[in-house]
């Protein structure tokens, strides 16, 4: 194998692997969009089999916007979810804390000093 024949497989594996990659996008936005029916994702799921890259080109051209606004929303929600989550655990008190080391303590899942080691850290 001489140096043009590596060359040009990497040049085809590098564009196998961006159509795969866009394959999967589109396949992920085709399950995402909630306002497509059940008939049209089939179509173009079949499509996308039977003329791979034509059918990729002209769903990226017809849906391409819409594709990026479901991307953009998805993105959004899972970061409320995350905000939403770290507010939830941030925000107990070293009450609350204690309390729930005192159940744990009660239920036998901790020893006693695991618990003085939660309530020390809880009071700090």
């Amino acid at each position: 194998m001489d140096f043009w024949d590596f060359f040009w497989l990497m040049i085809w594996t590098f564009f196998f692997v961006a159509y795969l990659l866009v394959l999967f996008q589109i396949v992920a936005d085709l399950f995402r969009d909630k306002e497509l029916s059940g008939w049209w994702k089939a179509l173009w799921i079949l499509f996308l089999i039977f003329l791979p890259v034509l059918t990729a080109l002209v769903y990226l051209i017809a849906r391409g916007r819409g594709m990026g606004e479901r991307q953009v929303e998805t993105v959004a929600e899972a970061r409320r979810e995350t905000e939403s989550y770290i507010r939830d655990v941030a925000s107990a008190s070293p009450a609350d804390q204690i309390a729930s080391a005192k159940s744990l303590l009660d239920a036998g899942t901790i020893t006693p000093d695991e618990f003085e080691r939660l309530k020390t850290k809880a009071m700090a």
